[in-house]
């Protein structure tokens, strides 16, 4: 007997289904699969075996052939094993055939447990997409499918649960019936069912979470040009790079930047969530990611797990920062061929890893947020504590490519506060007040850009810069000399006018002005000062 159900996988953070086919027939008893697997793939025909046996269900000693199609893609991971188990047991005769098709994810313990798996998000939204309408997911994914709207989504514990509920609801008419009783049960143990409640939840008026935000600009004594630079950067969506001596408050403003970030929308939102789903990264309450993540790795990092890739591709920490802060404490201390990895990505907001003739593309829109000493000791220039030679100083930097230099629109010094300042009792201004400045200057640009491919002044191209950041012939005559004189490269220029687009904008000028290039210039060339 035949039989066909549907399982998922995805590529990069989209899902695609699977379809797991089984036939039984007279011939030798064996368990044969098919489809271009991996070890662990092949690995499921003894566990769904032996799952099977001890949930009750005696295999027929006949040939078994499972094919997951389609087969010229490559299928790793353990997801497949509900599907297969189904499967099986429909060809067997132990379940009535299917009338509608239905998803099946999940991984099955010798037992008949059904295990968690990663991922889960992006192959129900396909599902969606595909018209299908009933999903069976393992119990701990649940509320991670649920974030997904107009599917039914059943988890469940044990394959023997799979069984008494599809023999209940067996014929076509029934599974409009089964439709409302999971999703009425569900609404019953649960409001995560409801996206709309869940994301008006986690999207809460910035007031009320304001009391309960740990990390908050108004903790910063002084540094009133640092923070506006990191306001400039956010605003813009501008790379930074902080250097400073060690004590001066770098890690401490870059750990505050997401609180001055606008609130994410509800499809940065899943797909942001997405990426931690196929990351397996989610965290136990599996609801959708309403924060901007921060993501800060250490220097000894390696390229995979920067960049993205492995064994079995995964997204590296660039694309887990998506829409959000990316921390690079210690610059030079990273690998210079990891970082300039990182220039590709810089531009396009994505990267593409090859694994297994598959080709996987993660977003990797982030704003990166860089800090460094400003000498190996990292105490230049008070020569009281420094004694580095400027070679040594030279040598220091020059561990930062000239081309990823360029990709880094603001270098700005941080220099450290003095104890009066610590101590004086003036307030501060708080992450609330400088985020809405952030969401004003923004909607400036989302209302410029309505017609573009982006939205922000950072991702400006050449025919956005032609068109947005147009010049009188006095400031274009000033910006000019200063890079003839400097000899600095096209995309420094470009950067130039970048952030001095973003600075008029904060000003709500349409016109960008001597006095935007000029602060603009200040802060692209903060290093090339000392």
């Amino acid at each position: 007997m035949y039989s066909k159900v549907y399982s998922g996988t995805w590529e990069g953070i989209e899902g695609i289904l699977i379809q797991v086919e089984t036939d039984i027939s007279n011939g030798l008893p064996v368990f044969d699969m098919i489809g271009y697997l991996s070890s662990e793939v092949k690995e499921a025909k003894e566990r769904v075996r032996t799952a099977l046996k001890n949930q009750g269900f005696l295999l027929p000693p006949r040939r078994i052939t499972v094919n997951l199609a389609p087969a010229h893609m490559r299928k790793s991971g353990t997801m497949y094993d509900v599907a297969i188990a189904v499967s099986v047991l429909i060809a067997g005769r132990y379940l009535e055939e299917l009338q509608q098709p239905i998803l099946f994810i999940g991984e099955v313990g010798l037992d008949g447990s059904i295990n968690g798996v990663q991922g889960v998000l992006p192959v129900i939204l396909k599902a969606k997409e595909e018209d299908l309408s009933i999903c069976f997911v393992p119990k701990e994914n649940q509320k991670e499918a649920d974030l997904v709207k107009d599917i039914c989504c059943i988890g469940v514990s044990t394959l023997d649960e799979i069984v008494s509920i599809l023999n209940r609801w067996s014929k076509e008419d029934n599974y409009y019936e089964m439709i409302d009783y999971f999703r009425e049960k569900r609404n019953e143990e649960s409001d995560c069912f409801d996206f709309e409640k869940t994301h008006m939840q986690g999207t809460r008026s910035r007031k009320n979470k304001e009391s309960e935000q740990h990390l908050d600009f108004a903790d910063i004594r002084g540094q009133k040009l640092v923070k506006r630079a990191l306001e400039i950067a956010v605003s813009g969506h501008h790379n930074i790079l902080l250097s400073g001596s060690p004590g001066s408050g770098k890690s401490a403003l870059a750990k505050r930047v997401p609180s001055i970030m606008p609130e994410l929308t509800y499809e940065e939102q899943l797909e942001i969530t997405k990426i931690y789903s196929v990351s397996g990264k989610l965290t136990d309450t599996g609801t959708l990611i309403t924060k901007r993540p921060y993501r800060a790795p250490h220097h000894s990092i390696s390229m995979a797990a920067l960049i993205g890739g492995g064994r079995n591709a995964e997204p590296g920490e660039i694309s887990l920062a998506h829409k959000s802060v990316l921390f690079l404490d210690e610059l030079p201390e990273f690998k210079r061929d990891i970082l300039d990895m990182m220039r590709q990505p810089l531009e396009d907001r994505q990267v593409t890893v090859a694994r297994n003739k598959r080709v996987h593309t993660y977003p990797a829109d982030f704003m990166l947020v860089a800090a460094m000493n400003p000498c190996p000791c990292g105490y230049f220039p008070n020569r009281q504590k420094c004694s580095c030679t400027d070679r040594m100083r030279k040598k220091y930097q020059d561990r930062l490519s000239g081309p990823l230099l360029d990709r880094i629109d603001m270098l700005v010094s941080v220099m450290p506060v003095s104890m009066k300042m610590i101590r004086a009792d003036s307030k501060e201004e708080g992450s609330y007040v400088i985020q809405k400045r952030v969401e004003r200057t923004r909607a400036i640009q989302r209302r410029r850009y309505e017609e573009e491919s982006f939205c922000v002044n950072a991702h400006l191209n050449e025919q956005g810069i032609e068109k947005y950041c147009r010049l009188d012939e006095k400031e274009k005559d000033w910006l000019e000399q200063l890079i003839d004189k400097n000899e600095m490269s096209y995309r420094s220029y470009v950067r130039i006018l970048k952030l001095a687009r973003t600075i008029a904008d904060m000003e709500e000028s349409e016109q960008i002005k001597e006095r935007h290039l000029i602060e603009a210039v200040m802060l692209r060339m903060g290093l090339q000062e000392e």
